[in-house]
């Protein structure tokens, strides 16, 4: 990955950076991202009145990272990480900024590692799942997904409507506290094992916050203090690379009912050999819901989702094929609903964080009494990091 160097000497020559002056070498900055594109030809049922275009141009991972990095005279590494990403209205006339979707800064030595800022957690980033095979894009927390994930309104049941908070999360990964503001430590790895632990005071904050007392979330607003608790392991035997992990993830939300507890339970599995990772993951929450794969919510009490997938992948020389599977079920008592989606294709390595690949979905969701809907597409894809 070919990445553009500063140095932050002439930042603070320039007055941009103020500050006493240390003993260590400056931080060096780093700046890289990635863009991934893709055309896709799609198949997809109509939902109710509403009918989808056959045909779409996704542009995503609109992401710069800046990095700041420096060794300490004392041995410690410090730094800033900061994630620039352009918002999905940036081809409307509508908002067209971007947005710093993580920001935080963190210190790493012989005791561990420390992250403070918005950022995900120790559940989130020690998360072992299905490989992705397709450039930039997966079956678990996929950047493109040509299915809806939402489920439409609510359900009459027996008489009585049952409510869905948001719709499927498609996703293994823990995403109670997201990119909030946390606290993390994770400690140094001792015989191939890690342990991370996240602390979210409120998940509705994320980014710079003002000084003084507008600086404070308003209590019971939101998901919070949200206490992540994740545990790796990473090694060889015998020529297989293993990598495994759990978590579990608790959290209050008193803004929604009495008695609500939002939880959430996971366990990931990688096993390499040969150019070929077969990888896994299952995932199950209650009392939370998501809209889309990504924003957490308050979910209702009761509410249930679970979530497995599994995939196998090949690599060689430039080249990566694979398939994947994802199942997701989400309910609440007289009420279920459940998506499959299977993946397939690979991609070839050009040269220089440049890649391109054949994308191949399906996506089958049964909403029980609200029907069945379908999605096929088949698009190609060009992934650029730089």
């Amino acid at each position: 990955m070919k990445k553009t160097l500063l140095g932050t000497t002439a930042l603070v020559s320039a007055g941009l950076i103020a500050g006493p002056a240390l003993a260590s070498d400056p931080l060096t900055v780093t700046v890289g991202g990635t863009v991934t594109a893709g055309f896709y030809v799609i198949d997809a049922d109509d939902a109710g009145t509403t009918s989808y275009d056959d045909t779409k141009v996704a542009v995503v991972a609109r992401n710069i990272d800046i990095n700041a990095e420096g060794t300490l005279d004392n041995g410690m590494v410090a730094g800033v990480m900061a994630t620039l990403s352009l918002g999905d209205d940036w081809n409307t006339h509508q908002n067209n900024d971007a947005t710093f979707r993580e920001l935080f800064a963190y210190l790493e030595g012989g005791f561990g590692r420390f992250e403070i800022g918005g950022t995900d957690g120790s559940a989130f980033k020690m998360h072992y799942t299905s490989p992705w095979f397709v450039p930039g894009n997966g079956v678990d927390s996929p950047n493109i997904l040509n299915a809806t994930t939402a489920i439409a309104g609510a359900a009459a049941i027996s008489g009585t409507t049952t409510t869905l908070s948001g719709g499927f999360r498609h996703s293994t990964f823990s995403l109670m506290a997201a990119d909030a503001n946390k606290v993390t430590y994770f400690t140094p790895r001792f015989a191939g094992f890690q342990l991370g632990l996240s602390f979210t005071p409120e998940t509705d904050f994320n980014g710079p916050n003002p000084n003084g007392r507008l600086g404070l979330s308003v209590s019971d607003s939101s998901i919070e203090d949200v206490v992540e608790v994740a545990l790796n392991y990473a090694g060889s035997f015998g020529g297989v690379d293993i990598g495994v992990d759990g978590f579990y993830v608790s959290g209050d939300a008193p803004a929604v009912a009495t008695g609500a507890d939002p939880e959430e339970l996971g366990f990931g599995l990688n096993l390499g050999y040969g150019g070929f990772t077969l990888g896994g993951s299952w995932y199950q929450s209650e009392d939370l819901g998501v809209l889309g794969v990504s924003m957490p919510v308050p979910g209702s009490i009761g509410l249930e989702e679970e979530v497995w997938t599994a995939g196998l992948s090949y690599g060689t020389g430039p080249w990566t094929v694979g398939v994947a599977y994802l199942s997701d079920e989400i309910s609440v008592p007289g009420f279920s609903a459940d998506l499959e989606t299977w993946q397939a294709g690979g991609g070839y390595n050009l040269g220089s964080g440049v890649d391109v690949g054949l994308d191949l979905q399906m996506t089958n969701q049964d909403l029980g009494a609200l029907g069945d809907l379908d999605s096929q597409s088949a698009g190609l894809v060009l992934s650029v990091s730089f």
